[in-house]
């Protein structure tokens, strides 16, 4: 069991190192195409990203029962699934999401780094739902938790690509994990929850956008 348990483990480091390979060499072609490519064509794209991002916002740029809705059901295994809803528009106005840590809605269009990246201060939860679509797991926690435990899991994500890591004060546990869908909170650092949340949930099948890059978005 323990053999098939790291050939999973082993497979899943590979498909995400392989992922990463295929994003920066995604990032080489997009800076080479954007050096060379002419001034008309430049302005081009920013007029028409312009008129999509304003469409998108004037479709959806609100939550509402249309947007988000549904609740939560706990599984035996203690993860929180949300039946429902969750749109996936990118706006520009503020969303109001109905759980905190959010775990997926309407969001803004720029995502926060999520390659192992652990932040000090509170994010904005429009750029962090983003990073949910993209298959990453977000780690938050509040003053409540223990030192650490705060260090002991910074170090886990610092080391685990597809994970981010933010206080946020506004949560009613102090250590909450949560991925597109799906959340549960934990006892601490040494809880055996985290290794399974964080190999169910790291690109996992929840992803609306598996593959999609976890760098070149916003960073503190």
């Amino acid at each position: 069991m323990g053999s098939a348990k790291n050939s999973t483990n082993a497979a899943r480091k590979a498909r995400i190192e392989e992922m990463r390979r295929a994003e920066q060499a995604r990032e080489r072609r997009n800076r080479l195409l954007t050096v060379t490519a002419s001034v008309v064509v430049v302005a081009g794209l920013v007029a028409g990203t312009v008129f999509l991002v304003q469409s998108q916002s004037d479709d959806g740029s609100s939550t509402d029962a249309k947007a988000t809705s549904g609740k939560f059901v706990t599984g035996a295994d203690g993860v929180k699934t949300w039946k429902g809803t969750l749109g996936r528009t990118h706006v520009t106005k503020t969303v109001t999401y109905p759980v905190e840590p959010p775990v997926g809605g309407d969001h803004h269009q720029v995502w926060m780094n999520c390659d192992g990246d652990v932040y000090t201060k509170a994010l904005d939860n429009m750029n962090a739902v983003h990073s949910l679509e993209h298959g990453a797991v977000w780690v938050t926690y509040t003053d409540k938790a223990p030192k650490a435990d705060v260090d002991a899991l910074a170090a886990k994500v610092g080391k685990t690509p597809y994970t981010f890591m933010s206080p946020d004060e506004k949560q009613a546990d102090p250590i909450v994990l949560t991925a597109w869908g799906h959340q549960r909170t934990v006892t601490g650092a040494s809880d055996p929850n985290v290794d399974k949340f964080f190999e169910k949930f790291v690109q996992g099948e929840q992803t609306p956008e598996p593959g999609a890059a976890c760098t070149g978005g916003l960073s503190q």
